[in-house]
């Protein structure tokens, strides 16, 4: 009886010792984001793009879909305006994506893909 109460408080020890181990590494500061100063909810807005226009706005080659890596800020935003405002354009799906951010968000992402690799 008393052997099993040791193993018991044994693993409890362990199982303990893990679980601060576990959470000294994720909190650590050491821990990086892919790109260092891209954050979450900034790659999570460019993510929804990637559908379309490519991973981190890499279109495929041949692509009827135009590349938004690269492209001059100015440029991303008075295309989204466009999008959004430009009653021409309203039956585009851009039209109705564009709409989805605000002006906040659409310049995150203008810089995002101007300065994406």
């Amino acid at each position: 009886m008393i052997h099993r109460a040791w193993r018991f408080n044994c693993s409890l020890t362990r199982r303990g010792g893990l679980t601060w181990l576990l959470m000294a590494v994720l909190l650590s500061p050491a821990v990086a984001p892919a790109r260092g100063d891209v954050n979450l909810e900034l790659r999570s807005l460019a993510a929804s793009c990637a559908a379309c226009h490519g991973t981190d706005g890499h279109s495929a080659p041949n692509s009827s879909m135009p590349s938004l890596a690269h492209l001059p800020p100015a440029y991303f935003i008075a295309r989204m305006r466009a999008f959004r405002e430009d009653r021409t354009l309203a039956s585009s799906v851009m039209a109705q994506i564009a709409k989805g951010y605000d002006d906040q968000q659409v310049e995150k992402l203008a810089d995002f893909f101007a300065n994406t690799p």
